[in-house]
């Protein structure tokens, strides 16, 4: 519903409910009665003879009431089942709109934002995964799945590398159950339902909650990120606290065509093979020493794999360059973007 549309649909219903004093005794009336003259809504009433037309009349420009052009005139009730369909309608419309208005998620300029209502932290949650553009990175509740199921397998579809977690692994499917590939590159599961519901599109857009803030407990609060810098902390915790102690349920091969684009050089790392062929990346980073943005390109001629400190070392024009991920420090460059690609850049 766009802006017009709701201002539009309040002023309908706000329109629709304009009853004065003698539209509402009227309209009362005629309903219990069924049908009745107007002399008769004016002594059942108390409206005054004067003002009883323009009240009929009022409302059956609503339609509340129908008249009859008879003599003397009628005025007929209508099934308020009927009277009012449009004003549910518009209603309802007008609900979903305002609520979408209360909880939509707010990309500001603010680098954090506390949230503490259980609707709002399920819009950021979908807002997330919607925009995410190139990886996905998720800790889900099996209801959550659920929810989501639609948007994480379109964004999949879309050529979003995705990484789900799901927990408490009790009440989860099988793989023979449940075609995981359709929502995930990699699926894991994690036996603790103290495993918290997390989600970073990008490497940078994120949030984190407590499970119990999607299941209507006590503790109803969330936290989002807007900036890379302190979006790390999100899937820096998920990729070295979580995630090590979870067991993997499906790891799908990334066959992706080149460029691909990375926001974790994690990921980065467990998809390079450069014994397999000739590869080369550009970084979009900060200089670990002076923190300055810098953006280097080069052949990939070494790759180091782990999960709290993965690197890669690239070969360019001004010598061997190592790049880390996110608040690294022993490297040359901190990571915020890479982009594979099998020719020279």
């Amino acid at each position: 519903m766009t802006d017009d549309d709701l201002r539009g649909t309040l002023a309908a219903v706000g329109s629709q409910f304009d009853f004065g004093e003698y539209e509402s005794e009227a309209y009362v009336t005629v309903l219990d009665h069924g049908r009745l003259t107007a002399s008769e809504i004016a002594d059942e009433t108390g409206i005054p003879q004067p003002r009883v037309y323009d009240t009929v009349r009022s409302l059956a420009e609503h339609g509340f009431v129908e008249i009859h052009e008879s003599r003397p005139m009628q005025v007929v009730a209508v099934d308020p089942e009927e009277a009012f369909g449009d004003v549910r309608t518009a209603i309802d419309d007008l609900v979903e709109g305002l609520e979408r208005r209360y909880t939509a998620p707010s990309r500001g300029s603010e680098a954090v934002s506390l949230i503490k209502s259980r609707r709002t932290i399920l819009r950021y949650l979908e807002d997330i995964i919607t925009t995410a553009e190139y990886e996905l990175m998720l800790s889900l509740t099996p209801d959550l799945l659920a929810r989501f199921e639609d948007d994480l397998a379109e964004r999949r579809a879309d050529g979003v590398t995705i990484d789900l977690l799901l927990a408490p692994a009790t009440e989860i499917p099988g793989t023979e159950e449940y075609d995981y590939t359709r929502v995930a590159a990699t699926v894991s599961a994690r036996r603790g339902v103290t495993t918290p519901v997390a989600a970073v599109a990008d490497g940078e857009y994120s949030i984190y909650t407590a499970r119990e803030a999607v299941e209507n407990g006590r503790e109803r609060y969330g936290v989002i990120f807007n900036r890379s810098e302190l979006g790390f902390l999100v899937s820096g915790f998920l990729n070295t606290v979580v995630w090590e102690s979870a067991s993997t349920l499906v790891e799908q091969s990334d066959t992706r065509p080149y460029p691909r684009r990375y926001a974790s050089i994690r990921r980065c790392v467990q998809e390079l093979d450069p014994n397999e062929k000739t590869l080369y990346v550009t970084v979009r980073g900060r200089d670990v020493e002076t923190g300055e943005r810098r953006t280097v390109s080069g052949e990939i001629v070494d790759v180091t794999p782990g999960t709290t400190r993965a690197s890669i070392t690239i070969r360019t024009d001004g010598g061997d360059v190592a790049i880390g991920g996110q608040a690294a420090a022993v490297e040359d460059i901190e990571a915020s973007e890479l982009v594979v690609t099998d020719e020279r850049p």
